[in-house]
């Protein structure tokens, strides 16, 4: 009875997630007209009679709240804007020029802001200049304070009424012209002393090695040349029965895409990609096998490329006993550690799980909202810690710690 129980209370968190999905493919969807967009680049591509408009995917926010455009080229006049505007915004107008919205144009340093009329801001912008646009993160309640940069030195800033989601978007109006994007661009001011402070992400983790964090990204520096050579990034808590699934989206593949998603015991080893050592389970990017505790993985599910989504989580039985609340956390969390063996044992994907010594849970995986295997295992003392690991130059990926909260 309790395996029927299991059954359909996986079939129920599967739906869930198919349900995020799907709202989030719908709503987290980039548009464009009269413009090419070939990686990062934008071209326009209209006959410049009229505008060519980009709006990204995904609006700003307190995570996510700066972005950068480098004017490539000019073209024949440089009509070339950057800003915010609604995610439905009209695309045969220039940024700025329809209600709340509020962009920099580079051929005449104007600031338009929900008009046609533009009002002297900032200086003009030529071929090899960052146009960057953010929110600050101290707008009052019902205001939002977006500011504007040139070269990375702050230019302007303008207040709007905080009414809707605001995407970054980018306008052209002329033959040739240009753009790279850089939608994970990091914004960098002054304190009084004169000192940089960049907006991060680290407190979400525990361990850092050979990653580098910017606001929900993950990018991996290290050389990238053996197998020892891994970037592990593991989170600050282990998952629970509230927080008890994340996902990232591979932003870009790098070299090799040896990009691993997975769960891990909170000692686990840095040199070590997930998977590979005791204590871990890992769904590997590159070749779409599940490791478990061991350099050789298994058949699981298919690769992963640039623009997937990867998930993973941890389905708790309903009897599943808790320790003490943390009071950092204020949640439920994982039983005090006891004879449990931080040891990681996994059964077949829909048998009993084998030689376990601590409470059984199923973990299971995903691939773009839809649900590649499961696998039981013994949660070991103090939890599974949600670890990423990645081994080549120029990967990067977006995590969401916590994309069914709320």
């Amino acid at each position: 009875m309790e395996d029927i129980n299991l059954h359909y209370r996986f079939l129920n968190w599967r739906g869930r997630i198919r349900e995020i999905r799907d709202g989030r493919a719908v709503r987290y969807r980039e548009r464009l007209k009269r413009m090419l967009r070939d990686g990062d680049v934008l071209r326009y591509h209209g006959n410049s009679d009229e505008v060519g408009c980009f709006v990204a995917a995904r609006p700003l926010s307190k995570r996510n709240r700066y972005f950068e455009v480098t004017i490539i080229d000019t073209g024949v006049r440089g009509m070339i804007a950057v800003g915010l505007v609604p995610q439905l915004y009209k695309l045969d107008h220039q940024p700025g020029w329809l209600p709340n919205s509020v962009a920099l144009h580079a051929d005449d340093g104007k600031l338009y802001n929900g008009n046609t009329l533009g009002q002297q801001f900032g200086p003009k912008c030529s071929r090899g200049d960052r146009i960057g646009c953010g929110i600050s993160l101290d707008s009052d309640d019902g205001q939002l304070t977006v500011f504007f940069t040139k070269n990375g030195k702050e230019v302007g800033r303008v207040d709007m009424a905080a009414s809707e989601a605001l995407y970054p978007a980018v306008g052209m109006h002329s033959l040739g012209e240009e753009v790279l994007l850089d939608l994970s661009a990091e914004w960098a001011m002054e304190d009084e002393d004169g000192l940089m402070i960049v907006d991060s992400h680290e407190d979400d983790w525990g361990r850092l090695h050979d990653i580098r964090v910017s606001d929900t990204l993950l990018e991996y520096v290290g050389k990238g040349k053996c197998i020892v050579d891994v970037g592990l990034a593991q989170a600050l808590r282990p998952l629970n029965t509230r927080f008890h699934y994340y996902e990232l989206e591979i932003t870009d593949a790098g070299e090799k895409c040896y990009i691993a998603l997975g769960l891990a015991v909170k000692d686990y080893p840095k040199n070590s990609h997930p998977g590979w050592s005791r204590g871990s389970i890992a769904y590997h990017a590159d070749d779409g096998k599940l490791f478990q505790g061991s350099g050789v993985g298994d058949v699981f599910g298919p690769r992963c490329f640039a623009g997937d989504v990867m998930g993973c989580g941890i389905m708790f039985p309903r009897d599943y006993s808790h320790g003490a609340v943390d009071d950092d956390w204020d949640l439920e969390v994982f039983p005090r550690p006891s004879e449990v063996q931080n040891d990681l044992y996994a059964g077949d994907d829909d048998g009993e799980a084998e030689d376990l010594d601590g409470e059984t849970v199923t973990v299971f995986f995903t691939r773009n909202g839809k649900v590649v295997g499961r696998r039981k295992v013994a949660l070991p003392a103090g939890g599974f810690y949600p670890t990423i690991g990645m081994m080549s130059t120029g990967e990067k990926v977006r995590v969401e710690l916590h994309p069914l909260s709320g």
